[in-house]
C-alpha cells in the first residue's frame, strides 16, 4: 500500500471535486447497481499518466453538457477492497492503474486504459470523455 501521505492530495483532487469515494466493494456494488451512468476513476500514483488523467477528468466534467450521475473515484493500491471489485465489472481488460470507466445501468460502456492515458494531453482524456458522455449520459 502506499503512504497515506502521499495519496491524500492526489484524492483530493477528485473529492474537492464531487467525487466520491468508494473504499469497499460494497461501495462500488452499491454505486454500480443504481440507475444511470457512473463514472468510475480508478487513481493512481502513476506521475506520467495520472498527471494528465486527473486533470483530463475534470475538464470533462466541468466543460460537458450532459454529465454521469454519479461522479465517483478508488485509488489503485490504496483503497484495495473497492478497486478489486470495480476491476471484476471491466473483465475482460486487464487491471490498469490509473483507468476511467463510464457505467450505464451497470454495464460498462466506455473504457480509457492507461495506455490511451499515457502521452495523452488532459485536453485530449477530456476530448474523449465528453464525446463518451454525449452517447450514454442524459
Amino acid at each position: 500500500m502506499y503512504p497515506e501521505e502521499i495519496v491524500i492530495p492526489m484524492k483530493e483532487e477528485l473529492t474537492e471535486n464531487g467525487f466520491q469515494e468508494m473504499l469497499t466493494a460494497a461501495d462500488v456494488e452499491k454505486t454500480l447497481g443504481e440507475e444511470g451512468t457512473a463514472l468510475v476513476v480508478i487513481n493512481s500514483v502513476c506521475g506520467c499518466s495520472a498527471g494528465t488523467a486527473r486533470p483530463g477528468v475534470l475538464m470533462a466534467v466541468h466543460n460537458s453538457s450532459k454529465k454521469p450521475k454519479h461522479l465517483t473515484t478508488s485509488f489503485a493500491g490504496f483503497d484495495v477492497e473497492a478497486v478489486r471489485k470495480i476491476r471484476e465489472h471491466l473483465l475482460p481488460y486487464p487491471p490498469s492503474s490509473p483507468s476511467i470507466a463510464l457505467f450505464k445501468d451497470g454495464q460498462l460502456v466506455h473504457f480509457i486504459e492507461r495506455h490511451n492515458i499515457e502521452g495523452r494531453s488532459a485536453q485530449m482524456i477530456a476530448e474523449n470523455l465528453i464525446g463518451a458522455f454525449d452517447q450514454y449520459c442524459n
